[in-house]
């Protein structure tokens, strides 16, 4: 739930970012620049699609299919309409900047379609040590230049889903106006967004904090001015349009009006008081400014809410919410008008978590209004919607809600929504994991009409990385996610059916498999109630909940003996403390401060390590004692990141350090009791190894780093004595200083962890592909084919393959035929062809191998209608398996 995501990316950020702040990167093109060696990459995500709230979606009002999302910490996004997707626009934020992939608003110009605008900045506190900028585009997002501000913006601070605070004048568009947060006041640019200054003339800088005791200066900070509206009747192409709205954050005086360009102000009279106007949205053919209100400034509260319309003309005020003050329990803040029907109108109950949230429609400017669900005989629901996550099929979160909730939800958070103003069929709306939308909203109109809903999020990745894992065998890549958990991912390219569960952790902070035994893995996460520790004896496919010590609160940081049997975990809340067996039974370490990081070596099952505060520990009875190492010299700060080699024993690789002191990365070849620092690495902040190059006998090493005075992501392959930068400006990501692996199968691969943009993976053009095509397995078999869980249209299905021979198969392929014609929507642990009802599963790249007498499984999520009834054969390289 995104009701975490703050402790999450401060935790991430306490970790190895505010400790000094990442230093400013030399200008490309510089001596040093030019001295560090570059290979060319291709970047892509590994796919979740979403994970994070989406609290703005942006609509160009001249150009068809031309759209914008801002998210509060990854970025924002343009819709390519070929592809039904979204483009990354801010990939190129470097590390000095990295508040800067925090997006408050967006404006995108309807004069000159080609001009988009977002103002950014993460925090309003000194978590973010930069100021806030704006940045314009004059290729709708794909190069960008920078009008910095002298104050900070905060993309995700409290309040963030209002807005716009960001405008375009839709008649003079060099025009801007930007409303500032912190008391900053409202900001005008007359020059197309090149330079700002304030409106001195405009009166209320606004009041509201959320909680004026917060001494971070988080929660405390004035949430400033909120949004602009232009009145588009009262201007001409090429003057600056003369009625202008602006929203402010103060309950008693949350709008004020212009009427000549922006020169005076006034509060506009008779508005209502006592709530904060999330949204103004204008409608000028008919003079209506409808108004979304809310009694906090979200996005994750409210508890009371009204609907309000202001006639532009005669000034009269009238409420028309879709339900009494009374019964309300949430607050007001998507707002839209189909502008090609302007009548018709749209709003959110954005903090309505239970039983879900509730969307509204009127037809007649708000005199009447139906709502996306309602309740026939409590707890039973009547929907007037379908939803379809087929494509993205995690966001169920693998639940089973009683009534009246049900899975999916039809969101939380639900700050954006837009009609297309081209397409009254069309409507998106963000929400705290995803963007949904429909393009046959009208049907809702229809009496007994049902719109459908679905994702439309591919290629918007907003999950914010904690840890990653990529195991010698079994999936290739495991990872560790703030808000949604986690996932194992079997393929790149695909969604993967579902989050870590069983326990379903809040946050994952930190995750690891036994070196020699991949199968096991052990993660460690955040969780309101329930266990702090999971275990998987499947490479993570299930899960099952080990049993804290007495004390913990957090997840901290896990490892697990090279060969499963032990692990270590060093939770938030409590001590360190060491395990034989999964979890059931912890025994306190000693000789090693609580909150040290801990890892494992990969070599010896007996041999653990940790770091706390400057100082090395080690332990070689299976954690049960750690003793200090003599090495000096290591960064005195907890802002460090470490590694074993794999097959390396007692080989430690260690990264961090802070500006004020030792920053950089360190070897040690005997176990820790002595390390190295790399005299050609200036600072770095994270260490993976991955598959060694053709002819090299050492892993390949991959680092967040600055090298030669340059920021990026960097590969080494022949034990840091040389460097290579393997992303380039385009490719920066902001912060990335959480986790990196490289590939253990394929030579070149790098993952890296993001702060909000996703899991991203680079692959050089001479990456290894792996091997060929696998052959057809030959001999006997038996298939057990299961329905897991079946609903209204769909279903899920588990299927076990087995070696029944006598002779090990190298590769695998399975066919069948659905007799009811069913579709398989997704699979998971192989890949799938399909024509019509015909099925054939193939293995993945590492579960080929099935020995005489094993079994291989797999799952898939399918569409049926009419009947979804068993498959009646299946084949194995030509033979007819068993069944049963």
């Amino acid at each position: 739930m995104r009701r975490t995501r703050i402790l999450t990316v401060l935790l991430a950020l306490a970790a190895g970012l505010l400790t000094g702040g990442p230093p400013a990167a030399l200008a490309s093109g510089s001596p040093a620049a030019a001295a560090v060696a570059a290979d060319s990459y291709t970047w892509k995500n590994a796919r979740v699609d979403g994970g994070g709230f989406v609290p703005g979606i942006v609509f160009n009002r001249s150009e068809k299919d031309l759209a914008y999302a801002r998210t509060d910490i990854g970025g924002a996004y343009r819709w390519e309409e070929g592809t039904k997707s979204w483009t990354p626009l801010l990939d190129h934020v470097g590390w000095d900047d990295w508040g800067h992939t925090g997006v408050v608003s967006v404006a995108s110009d309807s004069v000159d379609p080609d001009r988009v605008y977002a103002a950014v900045g993460t925090y309003t506190n000194d978590w973010d040590p930069g100021n806030g900028a704006v940045l314009r585009s004059a290729d709708r997002g794909a190069t960008w230049e920078k009008a910095d501000l002298p104050f900070k913006l905060g993309g995700n601070m409290p309040g963030r889903g209002m807005g716009e605070r960001l405008a375009v004048d839709p008649h003079d568009n060099d025009v801007l106006y930007l409303g500032a947060p912190s008391g900053n006041g409202l900001w005008r640019s007359t020059d197309a967004g090149v330079t700002w200054s304030e409106v001195t003339a405009f009166p209320n800088p606004g009041n509201y904090v959320q909680d004026p005791t917060d001494t971070s200066g988080y929660a405390s900070d004035n949430q400033g001015v909120v949004w602009v509206t232009f009145d588009e009747s009262t201007g001409t192409a090429g003057a600056p349009t003369k009625t202008v709205y602006v929203g402010v954050a103060d309950k008693e005086n949350a709008v004020y009006r212009s009427t000549d360009a922006g020169a005076t102000w006034e509060r506009v009279a008779g508005q209502p008081t006592g709530y904060l106007a999330h949204k103004g949205v204008l409608d000028a053919e008919n003079g209506h400014l409808y108004l979304a209100y809310s009694d906090t400034g979200g996005p994750y509260d409210g508890g009371k809410g009204r609907l309000y319309r202001y006639a532009t003309v005669t000034g009269t005020w009238t409420d028309i919410s879709p339900v009494a003050e009374a019964d309300t329990y949430f607050g007001f803040s998507g707002l839209t008008v189909d502008r090609q029907n302007p009548g018709t109108v749209m709003a959110t109950a954005y903090s309505s978590w239970w039983p879900d949230t509730q969307i509204y429609r009127s037809t007649d400017s708000g005199a009447t209004w139906t709502q996306a669900w309602e309740y026939t005989s409590y707890p039973a629901r009547e929907n007037r919607y379908t939803m379809d996550v087929s494509s993205s099929p995690w966001l169920t979160w693998g639940a089973n809600p009683s009534p009246p909730e049900q899975t999916p939800k039809l969101g939380w958070m639900t700050e954006a929504l837009e009609i297309d103003p081209f397409d009254s069929d069309r409507m998106m709306y963000g929400t705290g994991a995803t963007v949904y939308g429909t393009e046959n909203l009208t049907n809702w109109d229809d009496e007994g009409g049902e719109f459908a809903i679905e994702p439309m999020v591919r290629g918007l990745e907003e999950t914010a990385v904690n840890d990653l894992a990529a195991p010698p065998s079994g999936a290739p890549l495991l990872s560790a996610l703030g808000d949604v958990g986690g996932f194992r991912h079997t393929s790149l390219t695909e969604v993967p059916s579902m989050m870590f569960t069983s326990p379903n952790f809040t946050s994952t902070t930190s995750l690891d498999f036994a070196e020699t035994n991949p199968d096991v893995v052990v993660r460690a996460g955040n969780l309101d109630a329930g266990p702090h520790i999971a275990f998987s004896t499947d490479n993570g496919a299930n899960w099952f909940g080990g049993t804290d010590p007495a004390g913990v609160s957090g997840g901290g940081t896990v490892a697990a003996g090279a060969d499963g049997s032990r692990f270590v975990w060093s939770p938030q809340g409590a001590g360190v403390h060491h395990t034989a067996g999964f979890g059931t039974s912890w025994q306190p370490s000693s000789g090693i401060p609580a909150g040290a990081v801990v890892e494992s070596d990969r070599v010896d099952p007996h041999t653990f390590y940790g770091f706390k505060s400057g100082k090395f520990y080690v332990s070689t009875d299976g954690g049960a004692t750690f003793t200090a190492s003599v090495a000096t010299g290591l960064p005195a700060g907890d802002s460090v990141r470490f590694k074993a080699l794999p097959g390396g024993e007692g080989d430690i690789w260690l990264a961090g350090g802070a500006a004020d002191g030792p920053y950089g990365l360190w070897h040690s070849t005997d176990g820790g009791a002595s390390f190295t620092k790399l005299p050609n690495v200036d600072e770095a902040d994270t260490v993976g190894f991955g598959k060694a190059a053709p002819g090299a006998s050492y892993q390949t090493l991959y680092t967040s780093a600055e090298i030669a005075g340059v920021r990026g992501i960097f590969r080494s392959t022949d034990q840091g004595a040389t460097w290579t930068r393997v992303n380039d400006d385009a490719h920066q990501w902001g912060w990335t200083g959480a986790a990196i692996t490289g590939d253990p199968r394929v030579y070149g691969r790098v993952y890296v962890a993001t702060n909000g943009r996703g899991i991203v993976y680079g692959d050089t053009a001479g990456t290894d592909p792996g091997p060929g095509p696998d052959p057809e397995p030959t001999g006997a078999c038996a298939v057990a084919y299961t329905v897991t869980n079946q609903w209204a249209g769909g279903f899920q299905a588990d299927v076990r393959l087995t070696n029944t021979g006598t002779s090990a198969w190298d590769g695998w392929s399975l066919r069948w035929s659905f007799p009811d014609g069913q579709r398989v929507t997704r699979m998971w642990n192989a890949e799938h062809t399909a024509s019509g009802g015909s099925v054939t599963a193939r293995n993945t790249g590492w579960n080929g191998t099935v020995a005489a007498g094993a079994s291989v499984a797999f799952g898939f999520t399918g569409q049926w209608s009419g009947g979804n009834s068993l498959p009646a054969s299946f084949t194995a390289g030509g033979e007819a398996c068993s069944t049963g």
